[in-house]
């Protein structure tokens, strides 16, 4: 039967099955559709799909995510072919930095210590010191010797919050989530009058309004644990609408509002939404498409990565 014809029980069913055939682990991020979270192995923010990807067995990892994802797993696993389901899947965030221009930085800086988000391509890796995620910024940015200035790319968002929360002085790439960016002061205020008990949970690449109009600010994963403790039993989540999808299987019992954004009712990112089922089987028929880091640059890149891993221990 084609594609075509196929419902998304039976897309889903193909999926397990050319998984098992293929010898692969299916890493999926918290962002994505719902049907792709449901045949996944594992569904995570990017600290805990760094360790999966490390740990894989698998011949194959099919990544349903966006490109620096996958390139991550690459570097962190790279015996293990890694496939990402649609090729234009970026980030714009990612796109902000780009090697060129940070390699300009480093040299007119050479003792700065360069702290990079994970959302950041390998060659801009290959460059830095540390990588963090938003669920280990702190934590990374408090190991940096106190001697070091610290560069902090590309979100300035997260820059301007772990400056906040740890103390430490940064300079902050100026770049940005075109999707958290869009989620306004006034959209969350609006939201509140409706949903007067719910507390705003929000990620830190939001801007510093809404952060302040915020009960916790927190990455992905840390949003599970603190909806699932706290006694409201509503509550609105500022970040990318997937998070829903997850919040909702983990936590069935309580209701969670998706923060509208000056463009549309959710926060969608276009990117993450890339990845579909039929997508994902196409990939698991044909390798399309194989991610490759060039060995180079995987090997420098490695090193501020695995720096993040044991800092985050």
């Amino acid at each position: 039967m084609s594609l075509e014809k196929m419902g998304i029980e039976e897309k889903k069913e193909k999926v397990l099955k050319l998984k098992k055939e293929k010898n692969a682990l299916i890493l999926a991020h918290n962002y994505q559709l719902p049907e792709i979270q449901d045949v996944a192995d594992f569904v995570g923010d990017s600290l805990g799909l760094s360790f999966k990807a490390r740990e894989a067995t698998q011949q194959r990892i099919i990544f349903c995510g966006v490109h620096f994802m996958a390139e991550t797993a690459k570097i962190l696993n790279p015996n293990r072919k890694v496939i990402l389901p649609d090729i234009e899947a970026g980030c714009s965030l990612s796109d902000s930095c780009s090697y060129e221009d940070l390699l300009e930085y480093k040299k007119e800086n050479p003792t700065t210590f360069i702290v990079a988000y994970v959302n950041t391509s390998a060659a801009v890796k290959s460059l830095s010191d540390c990588i963090c995620t938003s669920a280990n910024a702190l934590k990374i940015v408090q190991k940096v010797p106190p001697d070091r200035n610290i560069l902090f790319v590309p979100d300035q968002n997260l820059g301007e919050w772990v400056q906040n929360q740890t103390g430490r002085k940064m300079d902050l790439w100026p770049g940005e989530c075109y999707v958290h960016v869009e989620i306004t002061h006034q959209s969350l205020l609006e939201l509140k009058k409706r949903f007067p008990t719910a507390p705003i949970v929000s990620h830190p690449e939001c801007e510093r309004a809404v952060r302040m109009l915020s009960d916790f600010v927190c990455s992905t994963e840390q949003m599970i644990s603190y909806c699932k403790n706290h006694p409201a039993r509503s509550f609105i989540i500022a970040t990318e609408s997937g998070m829903i999808t997850r919040l909702k299987k983990e936590i069935p019992e309580k209701e969670f509002i998706a923060a509208s954004t000056s463009r549309c009712a959710c926060a969608q990112c276009k990117f993450m939404k890339k990845i579909t089922l039929d997508k994902l089987i196409t990939a698991l028929e044909s390798d399309r498409f194989e991610i490759d880091v060039p060995i180079e640059i995987r090997k420098k890149a490695f090193l501020p990565i695995q720096q993040m891993l044991e800092w985050s221990v």
